[in-house]
């Protein structure tokens, strides 16, 4: 891959072609996220207020002002709530205060156009996500070919890689084997073994391919 990659990839982040979208939701309050988790248990067990009140041995007011964050609850009453709908304390706070991540989008058409090995060969190549972090750990292209008469040239990189086929007919080649592909067909592989489109059978072809670096590539 060209080495200018990050770079590309950070000014198309800027023009907007790939955003990168951080999910920053304020999080709830402790009283709020109680209820939240308390409510969907119950409605979920398709059980009213008065039914968990009476299985826990609790007003329905009180059940009532917990599901609707008026009241700051006490752990022996929380114990008993969560026994009659059947959820553990940790279950009940299993996602609070979890660490939110990001995410990274890339629009229909407007993932970053690199340069590889075959490109000029009727290959177009566009890099559909990229890993900005210390190590790269997977690389997702979407993959065009369009002339049918042009010899490819093989591949061999480190990791493995998963390509499936989308549009077109072809046979790809993995060391001595040739596999015929047709859309929907997928394939994975060790991609240290030579590798490539051998026979383009009807274009044009569009594929998606994943490579997945081994913990100690990149």
């Amino acid at each position: 891959m060209d080495k200018n990659a990050p770079s590309r990839h950070a000014r198309a982040l800027n023009e907007g072609e790939i955003s990168e979208k951080r999910t920053s939701s304020p999080k709830l309050k402790l009283e709020s996220y109680i209820a939240l988790q308390v409510k969907k248990r119950r409605m979920s067990l398709d059980l009213k207020i008065a039914d968990v009140a009476k299985i826990a041995h609790l007003s329905q007011g009180m059940v009532s002002k917990i599901e609707n964050a008026q009241v700051s609850t006490s752990l022996d009453t929380l114990n008993r709530l969560c026994d009659a709908i059947g959820l553990s304390i940790s279950q009940l706070f299993a996602d609070y205060d979890r660490p939110e991540g990001g995410a990274q989008l890339t629009k229909a058409g407007q993932g970053m156009e690199v340069v590889r090995r075959g490109t000029e060969k009727g290959h177009t190549y566009q890099l559909l996500s990229y890993n900005r972090g210390e190590k790269q750990v997977y690389e997702p292209f979407l993959i065009a070919m369009d002339d049918a008469s042009e010899v490819f040239p093989t591949f061999s990189h480190p990791g493995h890689e998963f390509i499936h086929l989308l549009e077109g007919r072809l046979q790809y080649r993995h060391g001595n084997h040739l596999y015929e592909m047709s859309p929907g067909d997928s394939l994975s592989f060790n991609s240290d073994i030579p590798h490539g489109p051998e026979v383009l059978e009807e274009v044009p072809i569009k594929l998606l391919s994943v490579i997945i670096h081994d913990s100690g590539d990149k």
